[in-house]
């Protein structure tokens, strides 16, 4: 079973996979060409409080999700539900719901729960996500992700993308597990051994011919 929820996994979050695969690559090349921000002391770190406003519904997030899922909202008026997208992130997210589309998991439909706010950033908002495909053998799983707050709305974390990007690079690269071998055949019966030789005859003695008796 678990084999069958980590592929849908694997195609599911392709929405962002694909999406933040162009802003990896972006980080990655800027870090070799920008000189490294020297992180800041523990001294003088802080965490934010945590906000005294009530938690979203679960719906807003339900509603971020379903809206990367929909194929019939263009990949142009998506990108801005995942942090730091780019124009790129569009078109990766159009290939990722035709490619869900071809592969027969739409529609996908999404159940949020334990909804928190965010240990290491509190603004940002956790939640455990449960995704329900149309595929008959890959029908659900969850997994937990963090959305940040945006522009009086909701999108998914860089920090989320980047780890559903590196789960899903991981299933691609592992080699394909290889079957058990069978069990070894059971021995056939030991050849049945030569019998001993028995004893050898005993040699034959010549029998002596009569003398014959001289005439009286």
């Amino acid at each position: 079973m678990q084999r069958h929820l980590y592929a849908a996994v694997t195609l599911v979050v392709s929405a962002v996979a694909l999406a933040v695969s162009v802003l990896s690559g972006c980080s990655r090349h800027a870090s070799t060409t920008s000189p490294i921000a020297s992180a800041p002391s523990a001294t003088s770190s802080s965490v934010a409080p945590i906000p005294t406003t009530a938690l979203p519904s679960p719906d807003a997030l339900i509603d971020v999700l379903s809206r990367l899922a929909d194929p019939a909202v263009a990949g142009a008026d998506k990108a801005n539900l995942i942090e730091g997208a780019t124009p790129e992130t569009a078109a990766a997210l159009d290939r990722f719901t035709t490619a869900a589309r071809d592969g027969g998991y739409l529609p996908l439909n999404f159940a949020a729960s334990s909804l928190a706010w965010s240990d290491v950033n509190p603004p940002d908002v956790t939640a455990t996500i449960v995704v329900t495909t149309a595929k008959p053998d890959n029908h659900e799983f969850t997994f937990p992700m963090e959305f940040k707050p945006s522009q009086g709305g909701w999108q998914l974390s860089r920090r989320t993308a980047e780890m559903l990007l590196a789960l899903s690079s991981s299933r691609v690269s592992s080699p394909a597990s290889s079957p058990a071998p069978g069990p070894n055949p059971e021995p056939g019966p030991s050849p049945t051994p030569n019998p001993e030789p028995g004893p050898a005859p005993p040699p034959e003695t010549s029998v002596p011919s009569p003398t014959p008796t001289p005439p009286g």
